[in-house]
């Protein structure tokens, strides 16, 4: 009898958005699985009514972040050498040495990196990870897990978390077929990838063409495309809300005309706030000249901070905030969990906005989906906190994937902020919308809607192999 168990490893709350509160679970029923969730999250998935079962006290080898550290400055320094290109090396944050003991983990990780700069040295960086990981109780749990629901597949959620590498190292010595998706766009040129496994979900040629350059010992073979299950939701008419019980929802005014400001994460935009502030003034001036626009102000849902209340509270006239329902379990941000009911709560927001303007973020492939266009900040605060130059981050390798500089608008001055919102609002914006479209269609596979249907084709024919 074919075995159709499959776990579904979730390492931490990244994947509930794709893998839990979307329909993938649902497609994969239909098809005949029984799905498990193997869940090191503080999330009840039982309480959804989805199976699972709970990974507890999870903790990896003391030395394996450091090595993971380790193999992420060696795997920057090869891509740079590689292409020739310093970018690279702006992905890595340097730790703060406040203590001995922090004193100490960086000196020891700058000796791991000095003597392994190579591919071979990459490599045994990550066997010594595998050593050090069969040695935890994690390993050994998940070996006991493993042995008694015998699953014939574990398709791991994320690639970059160091506490699925016990659990996938497990089922590997079991003889269990393993997998992991990449759940970002801009996540391989960083050296993200601890996961080591037998095949790579990816979202599309052009990510299968990153993962091979970046990880030479990946084979083709080994990569499958299916685009990501993030975007279904968007396709989903069931979840629309009108316009009407939206702004009842959120005390909105039914005849204004609203566009989102989607934040970004503090590290990546710490002079978020002005930048919204300077929304917030064209509004208010554009308002003073006979139009009726609103700002729904979208944070980023693992910013929990208050660096924007001044704005809200001195542009209340312009601007509403509502927030993402996303669950902070803990400080750290990966503690900090999506729910279910955001998904709604962003596809509504979109449907209910004209455009969205940011700071380079991946809201653009969000909003064409509903045929609207994006715009992009383009010019850094005076005076402002210290920050990455904005044309060093639009100079980042995710975004040189960019099919044309048109597919956004550009703000490249506060002063232009009026003129670029005026634009959107009453000029044709097919030309953006399309030149956007292409850009999504490079990034993710086409039809977007159809992304956990392929995932599950995919598992299926791993394990039920054409004879």
């Amino acid at each position: 009898m074919q075995n159709n168990k499959i776990f579904i490893l979730l390492p931490d709350g990244i994947g509930l958005r794709n893998f839990a509160f979307t329909d993938f679970y649902k497609t994969g029923a239909t098809a005949g699985y029984e799905i498990v969730f193997w869940n090191n999250t503080p999330f009840e998935l039982s309480d959804l009514g989805l199976a699972e079962i709970k990974i507890e006290k999870a903790k990896a080898h003391p030395l394996t972040d450091l090595y993971k550290n380790a193999l992420k400055i060696v795997e920057l320094r090869l891509s740079s050498k590689k292409s020739k290109d310093s970018i690279y090396q702006s992905y890595y944050f340097s730790p703060k040495i406040n203590s001995v003991k922090s004193f100490l983990k960086t000196v020891f990780t700058q000796s791991i990196t000095f003597f392994n700069t190579s591919d071979r040295g990459s490599q045994r960086i990550r066997a010594k990870i595998a050593q050090l990981e069969r040695k935890t109780k994690l390993y050994h749990d998940s070996l006991e897990t493993l042995q008694r629901e015998k699953p014939a597949f574990v398709f791991c959620t994320n690639q970059r978390v160091m506490l699925g590498v016990a659990p996938l190292l497990a089922a590997q010595d079991l003889g269990i077929p393993t997998a992991s998706f990449i759940f970002s766009w801009d996540n391989l040129p960083k050296g993200t990838k601890i996961i080591e496994t037998d095949f790579y979900f990816v979202w599309s040629q052009h990510m299968k063409e990153e993962l091979m350059y970046y990880y030479p010992h990946v084979q083709e073979n080994q990569i499958i495309i299916t685009g990501t299950p993030q975007f279904e939701p968007h396709f989903d008419s069931d979840r629309l809300q009108t316009k009407t019980e939206f702004c009842k929802n959120h005390h909105l005014e039914q005849d204004k005309t609203y566009f989102c400001f989607s934040g970004d994460d503090v590290t990546t935009s710490p002079n978020d706030p002005t930048y919204l502030e300077d929304a917030a003034k064209a509004v208010r001036n554009l308002n003073q000249k006979g139009y009726n626009l609103g700002i729904i102000f979208r944070r980023c849902p693992v910013d929990f901070s208050k660096r924007y209340d001044s704005v809200l509270t001195q542009y209340a006239d312009c601007i509403t905030a509502i927030a993402p329902k996303w669950i902070k379990k803990a400080e750290s941000w990966n503690t900090i969990l999506p729910s279910k009911a955001d998904l709604e709560l962003q596809v509504n927001t979109i449907n209910a906005t004209d455009f969205v303007i940011n700071l380079g973020s991946s809201m653009v492939f969000d909003y064409v989906i509903f045929k609207k266009p994006c715009a992009f900040i383009n010019y850094d605060v005076p005076n402002g906190l210290p920050a990455r130059l904005v044309k060093d981050t639009y100079n980042l390798i995710h975004f040189r994937s960019m099919t044309s500089r048109d597919c956004v608008a550009w703000i490249n001055s506060p002063e232009e902020m009026e003129t670029i919102i005026i634009s959107l609002l009453t000029q044709n914006n097919d030309t953006l919308v399309s030149n956007a479209s292409l850009w999504f269609e490079k990034i993710n596979q086409h039809p977007p809607q159809n992304a956990s249907v392929r995932i599950w084709e995919a598992i299926t024919n791993l394990i039920r192999p054409i004879s």
